[in-house]
């Protein structure tokens, strides 16, 4: 197996939307906003390489969208899916398989493009998986999360034949962990490389910045659930020091985390490569 980042820019998210009850004069230590609240953040997805199988997880937000959609998060950077695909030696048209942690804009944007008029996959040849309960959850989706959940982002996958439910741990290399504060059944893989255990963080941990257990996002449906399901994941990830694959942060790639007088609290920040 090999593992391979796959950056698709950075876009940014009102601070105090991310950080939820924590006051600015804490959280801008670790994450500085600028003049305008708004925080930078990565949107960084992995790609699973065995023998026979390319397992993208996520797919960052596309460009799908009209222009006053993005003034809102001003995209930036020089990455893209494609490019990030390109160095790692890969086109579209060779992942296997797209696993959707869940269905939220910035998650899942990538894996549908328009063609003329017609929206059409991206990865023509890959399954795309979700499970039946978040695909549920987003495509009735309630009026707090309507504006995440973007019709032309999911609908084209069932239309397309593609879509596929999880439903047994031997379907994919990696087990699964859901969890349910941040949006229903959000999936976290856990990835066994080499002598590490690898966790796909997606939006049950965003950055470094997130790791004490009252840092919870705003965008959350159930904080208290996710406080949780936080103190459960981190202590299990302390206890048997798993990598952690930080999707939004925008300068770490992995961490790993240990027990404090204090609490769960970051250990070492390092890229992905550093696990050889």
């Amino acid at each position: 197996m090999k593992l391979h980042v796959i950056d698709t820019g950075f876009f940014k998210l009102d601070g105090g939307a991310m950080f939820g009850v924590v006051p600015k004069t804490i959280w801008q230590k670790t994450n500085p906003a600028d003049e305008n609240n708004m925080c930078t953040w990565a949107m960084r997805c992995l790609l699973v390489e065995t023998n026979d199988r390319l397992i993208l997880i996520d797919n960052g937000i596309g460009n799908k969208q009209d222009a006053k959609f993005f003034s809102h998060y001003y995209l930036h950077g020089n990455a893209s899916l494609e490019t990030s695909l390109q160095k790692a030696g890969f086109t579209f048209s060779d992942i296997t398989d797209m696993f959707l942690t869940h269905l939220h804009f910035d998650h899942c944007g990538g894996g549908v493009q328009y063609k003329g008029e017609s929206l059409e996959l991206v990865f023509k040849n890959a399954k795309y998986w979700s499970n039946e309960a978040h695909w549920k959850w987003a495509t009735q989706p309630n009026p707090r999360e309507k504006a995440s959940f973007l019709k032309e982002n999911i609908l084209p996958i069932q239309e397309s034949g593609h879509l596929h439910f999880v439903k047994a741990e031997n379907e994919l290399p990696f087990t699964i962990t859901h969890v349910s504060g941040h949006t229903e059944s959000m999936m976290i893989p856990k990835i066994k490389y080499k002598e590490f255990t690898v966790c796909y963080m997606a939006d049950l941990l965003p950055s470094v910045g997130h790791i004490p257990l009252p840092y919870v996002m705003g965008y959350d449906t159930r904080p208290l659930l996710t406080l949780a399901e936080k103190e459960k994941f981190l202590t299990e990830a302390a206890d048997n020091q798993y990598v952690l694959f930080l999707e939004h942060d925008a300068v770490n790639q992995c961490c790993t985390v240990k027990h404090t007088d204090k609490g769960i609290r970051i250990d070492k920040t390092f890229p992905l490569s550093e696990l050889g």
